[in-house]
């Protein structure tokens, strides 16, 4: 038998001219459209301008991966 993992996966979930980035209750990241054809993403202390949704997206996904697997240097 396969086990599965009981681990809570990061989901996106739409908003009003948007969309958010969630781990269970914590926001990990967002998307917001600035224009026409223009998105902002915030994700990780990181932000950015891209011309789609889906490399938006991909971006806040990176930099919350990046984040992820970084060790603080202060701690």
């Amino acid at each position: 038998m396969k086990r599965t993992s009981k681990k809570n996966k990061p989901f996106w979930e739409r908003a009003y001219k948007g969309h958010a980035y969630w781990l269970g209750k914590k926001k990990l990241g967002r998307v917001t459209l600035l224009e026409k054809n223009r998105y902002s993403w915030q994700a990780a202390e990181r932000a950015g301008v891209a011309e789609d949704l889906e490399s938006a997206k991909k971006a806040v996904e990176l930099a919350v991966a990046v984040a992820a697997q970084q060790l603080d240097l202060f701690r």
